[in-house]
């Protein structure tokens, strides 16, 4: 008999009332009262199925009830429907049969841990409600990311992990290297002529510009995958290994992108909020009471959009309560962006503008001369989610900041070529998938939304 998926008889069960069928999943909890007992059953559905197993129906009633907690069964029993009852239906079982037996040991026998000690065992705790909430909904918003731009008619791309040049320009890059370290240490010298791409390379901390050479061909690109950053952090916002959503449009200017993105977080959140109910309750309840409600106030607003110095003069009025200094020309910490969302506007905001000497080589520079047409994304409760920007098009200004910034134009040379062939206005940005899924978790630790994360001084699996 084909076993039935708890998460969808959960949707199901009144058509199967009075109905046999079989489940498969792993014992929660097992309970016995003598002649009868109860298997909380969970097949990695959110909610599981109570099972209800009486002496009198089952040969190996005794072996049932002396398994322990993480067992995994194969039951098959009838769909009783208990309107009444704290859940809307049960299984009384036919059968029971003991696929896997669970040790002693195993962690999660208690009800209740700490995150701390769950985070040490990351192979089991995505088997307790927190950590499977917490994945589904990377799951489901990951499939709504791709759902999203898939019809908008953008085309998924695959950029290089490994690679010769600095995105970012902050050298915080992760080296790739087959040279036997130890004989480099013992000679203080580095031959890359012998390294297996015969140059220094490293892990990719962003895919934008590869990428931008395919856009220039689709129109419209997306990439989503793993990026690397050696940034030397402990925070709880800071994982070396991490993933990245970036979008790249051609005949798009900063206006535009502002819109799309304001669609594409919109529309992520509230396919979640419709595919994760369950998950979300949860969370809400057990993990950030504020969660639900800060989640609406993005689906039903209209984004503000602000320049960076006109952010800088609201800052400064009430620059006496925060910990680092406001003044133009910083880069905006976590507490200014905070206070723009939560307290002056109570919303996302979009900030445009920055100056030119914070941001990245391929931004573009506006006519002030001090400032290029980027744009963050801030939202209530976590600032910073999504970087972006109108792209420099034009190939003098590109390679005049380059040499500005000390960037050999001869390492850019594939990456100009965009701007030689066929050169038009373009934009993109780029969204921390982690940041995302934290916020849409209400988990505050970027470690609790990653399966095995890679962090400072810390690597499992």
């Amino acid at each position: 008999m084909k076993r039935i998926e708890i998460r969808d008889l959960h949707k199901t069960y009144k058509q199967f009332e009075n109905q046999v069928i079989t489940v498969c999943g792993w014992a929660r909890t097992v309970r016995d009262s003598k002649n009868i007992a109860f298997i909380e059953l969970n097949d990695g559905a959110f909610k599981s199925v109570q099972v209800v197993v009486e002496r009198e129906k089952v040969s190996n009633y005794d072996e049932i009830v002396k398994t322990l907690v993480g067992s995994s069964f194969k039951i098959e029993g009838t769909v009783i429907v208990t309107p009444n009852a704290q859940q809307p239906f049960e299984l009384n079982a036919v059968s029971v049969e003991i696929l896997g037996e669970c040790s002693a040991d195993y962690p999660l026998q208690k009800k209740r841990h700490t995150v701390e000690f769950l985070r040490s065992i990351p192979t089991i705790r995505p088997r307790g409600n927190l950590f499977n909430a917490v994945f589904r909904i990377r799951s489901v918003s990951a499939f709504a990311i791709h759902k999203f731009f898939n019809e908008r008619n953008f085309v998924y791309v695959h950029t290089p992990i490994i690679t010769a040049n600095d995105c970012e320009g902050a050298g915080e890059m992760f080296q790739v290297t087959t040279l036997d370290l130890d004989r480099v240490a013992k000679s203080g010298k580095v031959d890359y002529d012998k390294d297996f791409f015969g140059k220094k390379v490293s892990l990719t901390v962003s895919g934008q510009l590869h990428e931008e050479t395919l856009t220039h061909a689709f129109g419209k690109t997306y990439t989503f995958g793993p990026t690397f950053r050696a940034e030397n952090s402990n925070t709880s916002r800071h994982a070396a290994e991490f993933w990245m959503m970036e979008p790249e449009m051609c005949f798009c200017d900063i206006n535009e992108l502002m819109d799309n993105e304001e669609e594409m977080i919109k529309y992520v959140i509230s396919y979640v909020m419709q595919e994760c109910k369950d998950e979300l309750e949860f969370l809400n309840k057990f993990v950030d009471q504020g969660l639900l409600e800060r989640l609406n106030n993005i689906v039903s607003n209209d984004f503000v959009r602000l320049d960076y110095t006109e952010a800088i003069n609201i800052l400064e009025k009430v620059k006496e309560r925060f910990q680092f200094p406001v003044k133009w020309g910083i880069d905006l910490q976590s507490e200014h962006e905070r206070y723009i969302t939560e307290e002056v506007y109570k919303k996302p905001v979009f900030l445009k503008n920055y100056p030119k000497d914070i941001k990245a080589f391929y931004m573009r520079q506006n006519d002030d001369g001090k400032t290029v047409a980027a744009v963050d994304l801030l939202v209530p409760g976590i600032g910073e989610l999504i970087g972006g920007s109108q792209r420099e098009e034009r190939l003098d200004k590109l390679t005049t900041r380059m040499a500005e910034l000390g960037l050999n134009e001869a390492d850019y040379s594939w990456y100009l070529d965009t701007r030689r062939f066929g050169t038009n206005v373009h934009s993109g940005y780029g969204l921390g998938f982690e940041r995302l899924v934290m916020y849409l978790t209400g988990v505050s630790n970027i470690r609790d939304v990653e399966i095995f994360p890679r962090t400072v001084g810390s690597i499992q699996g």
